[in-house]
């Protein structure tokens, strides 16, 4: 069963540790205004971004489309082109705000984003309930079932997620068989304790990773960055939430232990900081 509170809590938390005055950056400073001697006016700056939005309203969007549809609203209808805004949460896990709430089952943000121009996919079709659209979609593009959403969350979720009224799509995927979580590889106690702890690759204090256990979940966080959940595969590899392509080795090297990222080349070894637990 997919449980999505947990999620939502820490969404809900990103909201509050980040108010919404940092996010405002006033339309003024995205343009430059002209007076009608036609010349440039120095005291309105222009954002260093522009004509990109400002990641940090990206961001925010993306976030709030879990749960929070008046916040959704707020932005939209601000900026209109933010219905079809996407994240990458890190490793190229990208999620749209049409995408976060679909996996998390929120039909009123949906069909509002929907409305207001963001592009329909298989997943939001799935959640929604739409039947015909997905089994057609389904028969002209054999195996895309076993395609992932935003985290790896699978198609079967989103339809679990679209409650009684995805019903029909949800009975409809379990017929294919393969729709559902890979099989879990168990990581033991002795693997967990021997791969947590700090990560260094570089002197500053950004160029460290902590690597967490909790109840059997391991968790990769960059220093000031939002942690991404790893899946085990087996003899201490992993690939990260939402990048299957990636793998995340852990290997004893004497008495250090090295971790090395892949994607899919080798792009970072850190060695574990001294006096980390293990």
């Amino acid at each position: 069963m997919l449980t999505v509170s947990p999620r939502r809590r820490f969404l809900k938390l990103a909201s509050a540790v980040f108010p919404i005055s940092m996010f405002g950056f006033p339309s003024r400073t995205l343009g430059l205004a002209l007076p009608e001697n036609g010349a440039p006016s120095a005291d309105i700056p222009v954002a260093e971004q522009f004509p990109m939005h400002p990641p940090e309203l990206v961001r925010e969007v993306v976030i709030v489309s879990h749960f929070d549809l008046n916040r959704v609203k707020e932005l939209v209808e601000a900026r209109p082109s933010l219905a079809r805004a996407a994240w990458d949460w890190g490793f190229g896990d990208w999620e749209d705000a049409l995408g976060a709430a679909s996996h998390t089952g929120n039909r009123a943000i949906a069909e509002y984003l929907i409305s207001k121009g963001a592009r329909p996919s298989l997943f939001s079709s799935t959640m929604l309930g739409h039947f015909d659209i997905v089994k057609a979609f389904l028969a002209a593009h054999p195996g895309v079932e076993r395609t992932r959403g935003p985290h790896s969350i699978t198609l079967l979720a989103h339809a679990q997620a679209g409650g009684e009224a995805a019903r029909p799509v949800f009975e409809y995927l379990q017929t294919l068989g393969d729709t559902g979580k890979d099989p879990v590889i168990p990581l033991s106690d002795s693997d967990a304790n021997a791969i947590k702890g700090t990560y260094v690759f570089g002197a500053s204090v950004s160029e460290q990773v902590d690597v967490t256990v909790e109840r059997g979940m391991v968790l990769w966080t960059r220093k000031g960055k939002v942690g991404r959940p790893l899946t085990h595969l087996g003899s201490r590899v992993f690939y990260p939430a939402g990048a299957a392509a990636v793998r995340i080795h852990f290997v004893e090297e004497g008495a250090a232990m090295l971790m090395t990222v892949e994607d899919p080349n080798v792009v970072l070894t850190a060695r574990r900081k001294a006096g980390t637990p293990s």
